[in-house]
């Protein structure tokens, strides 16, 4: 869907905004994860599960919303391989913030690992335990944000590209949005009768 403004919805780019840095908190921490244990771990690891969770309920209300309000039209001197490139991105962007927490929270589930949101709430688990289903979905979900980060700079490097280069308003469409239009100057028709009028 097609949205005649120039503009994402304003609920939409505090979603986008909010979800931005989370995913990058996440990003660091996944980093860290990897390259410490003991209790920097384990506290890296509390972190991370409300985190996942948090994301995971940010997209169900984003694409709702994104469904029923549309995006602005990318401008129309880009090319059509270019304007594909940028609706499929998107698309897998989604995907990838669904799929990452949704993909941890089965995988916890089936290693056996509650899901702790702090303050005693815990998740159910969504799989049964099942130690085999426990690597897989570990190893996909290794591999899934490897190529959510790729996404994410392909993203970055897009945006800034509107935003620097071409300078054509799509990442003010999404950042502060545009002022909006002046009205135009009512028709002075008794000038333009007295104008039809004159003599040659």
């Amino acid at each position: 869907m097609t949205r005649p403004s120039p503009d994402f919805h304003p609920v939409l780019r505090v979603l986008h905004w909010l979800m931005a840095a989370l995913v990058l908190a996440m990003l660091f921490i996944g980093v860290f994860m990897v390259s410490t244990s003991g209790p920097a771990y384990v506290m890296l690891l509390d972190l991370h599960r409300p985190i996942g969770i948090a994301i995971l309920i940010l997209v169900l209300l984003r694409l709702p919303l994104r469904l029923a309000t549309g995006a602005p039209a990318l401008p129309e001197d880009l090319a059509p391989l270019q304007k594909r490139i940028a609706g499929g991105s998107h698309v897998l962007l989604y995907a990838a913030l669904f799929a990452l927490p949704l993909i941890g929270w089965g995988m916890l589930s089936a290693g056996g690992y509650p899901v702790r949101l702090g303050g005693g709430i815990v998740l159910p688990p969504i799989l049964p335990h099942d130690l085999a289903l426990y690597a897989l979905l570990r190893a996909a979900h290794t591999a899934i944000a490897l190529a959510f980060f790729a996404l994410i700079l392909l993203h970055l490097a897009a945006a800034l590209m509107h935003g620097l280069v071409r300078r054509d308003g799509v990442l003010r469409g999404m950042t502060t949005g545009h002022a909006p239009s002046p009205a135009a100057p009512p028709a002075d028709d008794d000038k333009g009768e007295q104008t039809a009028t004159l003599p040659a």
